[in-house]
């Protein structure tokens, strides 16, 4: 990136600051030492307990952000960077301080929804829309110790709407760039012993060109639905159900022959994705006791065009799991459980299943009351791979002065995925990614809480890290190699990885109706592996990343912000393999909101207002300058 964009960026922030004092952020400024994290233990802990390093994005920052993509909003938040191929509904990456897509954890409603279908186990952003969301929490760094294998870059647990005690209900509209419609609704409220709450979104578009140089649009549908229901037996005993379902299409492009570079094609596919969770809970007092049962089932086809036959991908999840959470006494907390998950992988030739068994525990104390220590421990019993230990630790200091000093350790473990070891390009011979990861930081408070800065230091060094890699012809006739007959590439094991680097977090609210936030995240993440491999950045991760973000609510409630996002260079590999360099690129965006009386409100937005041509993923096309405008009421 040139530096004329980097000062434009600036500036654009500056005048956005300038006309409009602005608002929401993404870490608010005020203290927020008694919000409720669920994701760093498994457990609720507030804030200044925990060790790690977390991120809360709630429902209000995603109406105030007029955000549609989840994955769209996570890439202003510290630590996190986003690729998607192409259109909306492309596939969507989120990676967590440098750690592959696939090592991002990702949780809804206490659903494991890693796709067991897909090459290396990953969720697929691309279609978690935020019509249901109410909160996401990002935890940064491996985690496997109450969350088991595929932390290691760390945790994206989402939440979506949940019962209210009184009636109420929401829904909106908008209209914009590409023909796009995006309604959502929902309803939550409730009746005695019983709890619920159901939201529903449909999604439309036109899209642009999935290819860079390609002049097709690839559009892009999903409906989608939540539900939650509560059932109250007694004080402290009840029944949790929860569901999720989204049916999506997506127009997509590929590599037609002869010359097999990304280009215009008329394929496309499709993707029903159902997770559900239901769960007994029982609290005595001191003992809290949960036994659930939860299952994620995704369909995915592809197809080379209209009445081509398709080419199915599917898989299953299903996990069986107990946890206690046992407070003696005030200073001492003992959170354990045990678990059973079975996984199912099947496609046009294939079919194979693996379970893993696993037990944890962690132990939560408060020697004095300031400093919260956390240690914990677990055992998962893979059915090919067999058992593997691993271990966290963390502490957080929370001082009169409204300092706050965290240190981490935590480790990672994921085995290979059914398509890995198994597929036209598996490797039996794999080993299991393993990680081990420290951080540092610190948060101090100021100005009585309206303004807060924040930094953390991390280094997590990866073994085994499975990758995708071409076959050289002489590999291919070696006799024994895993090249052998290979000649589109094999997947195969990275030595070793190293992702260090810096986040640093600002956040100001010096009056009621301004928020100001800025993020800036360094991550170097390169491969270690002796040799000629060894320093080479690892694709698509960009070294620099910065977010600012304003909004402001004027007297008369008209509310108007701006976003401006930078992102550094990174390298990636084109449609032959060869390693190509993606130019950084900065991005700004404007948004307003009116309310029009107490329950209705107009709002529009323009992103990409300078109509910046970049990249995130080689010769994938972005959206260029795009406005939207919208209606929400709530009830």
């Amino acid at each position: 990136m040139t530096v004329t964009r980097y000062l434009f960026a600036a500036s654009a922030l500056a005048l956005a600051g300038a006309a409009a004092p602005a608002a929401a952020q993404i870490a608010p400024a005020a203290d927020n030492s008694d919000e409720i994290i669920v994701t760093a233990a498994r457990v609720e802990q507030a804030a200044s307990e925990v060790g790690q390093a977390v991120t809360v994005v709630t429902r209000d920052e995603i109406d105030r952000r007029q955000a549609v993509s989840v994955a769209d909003l996570l890439s202003t938040t510290p630590g996190v960077t986003v690729t998607r191929n192409g259109s909306l509904g492309g596939f969507t990456g989120v990676r967590l301080r440098g750690a592959e897509a696939e090592q991002t954890l990702v949780v809804i409603d206490g659903v494991r929804v890693n796709d067991p279908s897909s090459p290396g186990g990953g969720f697929d952003f691309a279609n978690l829309l935020s019509a249901s969301v109410e909160r996401v929490e990002v935890l940064r760094g491996p985690n496997s110790v109450p969350w088991g294998s595929q932390a290691i870059g760390g945790v994206v647990n989402v939440i979506t709407e949940a019962p209210t005690e009184r009636l109420k209900a929401r829904a909106g509209v908008e209209y914009g760039y590409a023909d796009s419609v995006f309604a959502q609704g929902g309803v939550s409220g409730r009746s005695g012993a019983f709890s619920g709450a159901l939201t529903g979104g449909y999604l439309r578009s036109d899209g642009i060109s999935a290819a860079a140089d390609g002049s097709e649009r690839d559009g892009y549908r999903q409906y989608g639905a939540t539900a939650r229901l509560g059932i109250d037996f007694t004080d402290g005993i009840g029944l949790d159900l929860r569901g999720y379902w989204a049916d999506s299409k997506t127009e997509t492009d590929g590599y037609p022959a002869p010359n097999y570079v990304l280009a215009d094609d008329p394929s496309y596919s499709t993707a029903q994705e159902l997770y559900g969770y239901a769960g007994l809970h029982a609290n005595f007092v001191n003992f809290r006791n949960r036994v659930a049962f939860t299952i994620a089932d995704i369909n995915r086809d592809t197809y080379a065009g209209a009445g081509a036959t398709p080419s199915p991908f599917r898989g299953r999840s299903e996990r069986y799991e107990y946890q206690g959470d046992f407070q003696p006494i005030e200073q001492v907390r003992v959170v354990g459980g045990v678990e059973h998950e079975d996984s199912r992988y099947r496609d046009a030739s294939l079919r194979r299943s693996v379970g893993v068994t696993s037990v944890y525990g962690e132990l939560i104390v408060k020697p004095i009351r300031p400093l919260t220590i956390t240690g914990g421990v677990r055992n998962d019993d893979h059915d090919t791979f067999g058992n593997h230990t691993t271990f966290g630790a963390d502490a957080a200091l929370a001082l009169a002065s409204a300092t706050t000093l965290r240190a981490s350790y935590g480790e990672g473990f994921k085995a290979p995925t059914l398509y890995q070891l198994y597929s036209d390009y598996g490797n039996t011979r794999l080993d299991p990614e393993t990680a081990k990861n420290y951080d540092l930081g610190v948060e101090q408070g100021l100005l009585g809480g309206r303004a807060t800065i924040g930094a953390t230091y991390f280094h997590r060094d990866t073994r085994n890290q499975i990758g995708f890699r071409g076959c050289s012809r002489a590999e291919q006739g070696a006799a024994g190699s895993i090249c052998a007959n290979r000649p589109f590439g094999v997947y195969d094991n990275i030595q070793r990885t190293r992702a260090e680097g810096v986040e640093v977090a600002i956040g100001l609210r010096p009056v009621d109706a301004l928020t100001v936030s800025a993020n800036f995240s360094y991550i170097d993440s390169q491969n270690r592996t002796p040799g000629t491999s060894f320093g080479t950045d690892l694709l698509r991760r960009p070294k620099e990343t910065a977010a600012f973000v304003v909004d402001y609510r004027l007297p008369f409630g008209l509310g108007i912000g701006g976003t401006v996002q930078i992102v550094g260079d990174s390298v990636d590999s084109d449609s032959y393999g060869n390693r190509v360099q993606v130019d950084g690129y900065a991005l700004a965006s404007i948004r307003a909101e009116l309310p029009l009386g107490d329950r209705f409100s107009v709002y529009g937005r323009i992103d990409n207002l300078t109509d910046e041509r970049y990249f995130t993923v080689a010769e994938y096309g972005t959206y260029g300058r795009a406005a939207y405008g919208g209606i929400r009421v709530k009830l």
